[in-house]
């Protein structure tokens, strides 16, 4: 059983750090866990249809949230590369051997 020591940022019980708060206000590892946390709740099993919906749009939400950093990620790579490719083809000791 979670106790108040535990802080709202353990997921270990597979509850959701807070059931209002907005998912795009969290980390990648944040949103990740807390997605981790709600998949298993909805795997188990929930005393309620109106419990289930609940998850299952909370959980959307943050898969939602996941993707726009793995998003962001991605293109900060692609940036990363292409200016590294530039920079190699501005070298003026480049391909002139």
């Amino acid at each position: 059983m979670p106790t108040d020591s535990a802080g709202p940022a353990d997921t270990r019980f597979g509850e959701p750090r807070t059931a209002d708060s907005d998912p795009n206000s969290l980390s990648y590892e944040q949103a990740r866990d807390e997605l981790i946390g709600v998949v298993s709740r909805l795997e188990q099993g929930t005393p309620t249809l109106e419990e289930s919906l609940a998850l299952w749009e909370r959980g959307e939400a943050l898969a939602r949230r996941c993707e726009e950093w793995l998003i962001g990620a991605k293109a900060r790579l692609d940036a990363a590369r292409a200016g590294a490719e530039r920079g190699a083809s501005d070298d003026p000791r480049g391909d002139a051997a």
